[in-house]
């Protein structure tokens, strides 16, 4: 099976899998389960199997996955055998605390590349990178092999900053802007709603009061 017939709520538990699989390698655990794997990450074991198996056959009815095998499949599977780079488009407070998180080289990605359309920011060094124009994307793009760009600019030009990143020829984006964004077919964008995100959490937590005062 390739890819694009993983369905993409697997896609995005795939990562989760992999976190709990590299903290069972510093615990030393040469073999784990299903369930010990959906405890670690929330979930069930059938979901856990079910998932797993898109990729392949790699566990062992009775005994588990053999940890390091699995944690190199998923690691194939993600794309990120090497680290991806990437570049921070909107260097505000959002951009600046994205650029600072440690958690990007741990999970497989480098950020290379950080711009803005802020004269008073172009130039300026900021934790190992120099701020550069969103102007010369292309150029900055091309000479840093950008893989993934992350938008964390205002959504009144959330598009037009977009359509000159796909033009730099590059095929995934992470927005944070508060807009959707418009692509191509083969350009692959996922939108990162925060606000979305929260009013869950705020169902979430009326269903809970809702509860308790019942």
């Amino acid at each position: 099976m390739n890819g694009s017939q993983v369905p993409s709520t697997t896609v995005r538990r795939l990562p989760s899998y992999l976190q709990a699989l590299l903290s069972a390698q510093v615990h030393r655990q040469s073999v784990v389960n299903s369930l010990q794997i959906a405890e670690m990450v929330g979930s069930n074991a059938a979901q856990v199997r079910k998932d797993l198996s898109y990729l392949g056959e790699y566990g062992t009815r009775g005994v588990g996955y053999d940890v390091d095998a699995l944690v190199a499949h998923l690691i194939r599977w993600l794309g990120i055998e090497e680290h991806r780079n990437v570049a921070i488009v909107g260097f505000g407070r959002l951009g600046s605390a994205l650029q600072g998180y440690a958690g990007f080289a741990e999970r497989g990605f480098r950020v290379v590349a950080v711009l803005d359309d802020d004269p008073d920011k172009i130039g300026r060094p900021f934790d190992g990178h120099v701020v550069q124009a969103i102007g010369d994307v292309e150029e900055i793009f091309s000479a840093a092999n950008v893989d993934i760009a992350v938008l964390a600019v205002p959504a009144a030009v959330a598009q037009s900053v977009t359509d000159a990143i796909v033009a730099a020829g590059v095929k995934a984006i992470l927005n944070f802007a508060p807009t959707r964004v418009e692509v191509p077919d083969d350009v692959v964008v996922r939108h990162a709603d925060v606000a979305a995100e929260l009013q869950v959490l705020a169902f979430h937590l009326s269903s809970l009061e809702r509860r308790a005062n019942d």
